[in-house]
């Protein structure tokens, strides 16, 4: 599943004022293609800018998770990881032994979740799914 936010653009619609160091942030959330936890973030941000302390990207994600431009995940590694608040829903896969996360959607699924949340009497408004698993080609 490829989806590129601008992390950015999203700040501005939010109306959040874009310091230098919150762009390089932002660029950096926009361009991982993993979930990265804050030390991750800090860690390609201040490739880009020496100056960017890890307190400001705790700050800065908490900023953003705040105002909806950024979920935060618990994937069973004892670290918050972090994307972009995506417009479609999707769910994750977590590799246990290596931690890679995929993301996917499957209609089928979606459709047995409404029912069943109809069928206990309910309208479903959302839902976060994560599975986690081993490669069954390392189980072999």
């Amino acid at each position: 599943m490829d989806r590129k936010i601008d992390v950015e653009a999203l700040c501005h619609e939010k109306g959040l004022r874009i310091t230098e160091q919150r762009r390089v942030i932002a660029r950096v959330l926009s361009e991982s293609e993993d979930h990265p936890d804050v030390e991750a973030l800090h860690e390609r941000a201040s490739a880009i800018d020496s100056g960017i302390s890890i307190a400001t990207v705790y700050r800065t994600v908490r900023l953003f998770e705040e105002a909806g431009i950024l979920e935060r995940h618990d994937f069973g590694d004892g670290r918050a990881r972090y994307e972009a608040a995506a417009e479609e829903h999707h769910d994750h896969l977590i590799d246990v032994e290596t931690g890679k996360v995929i993301e996917f959607v499957d209609d089928e699924l979606e459709e047995l979740q409404r029912k069943i949340s109809e069928r206990l009497g309910y309208r479903l408004v959302d839902h976060r799914m994560e599975l986690y698993g081993v490669s069954l080609d390392r189980e072999r």
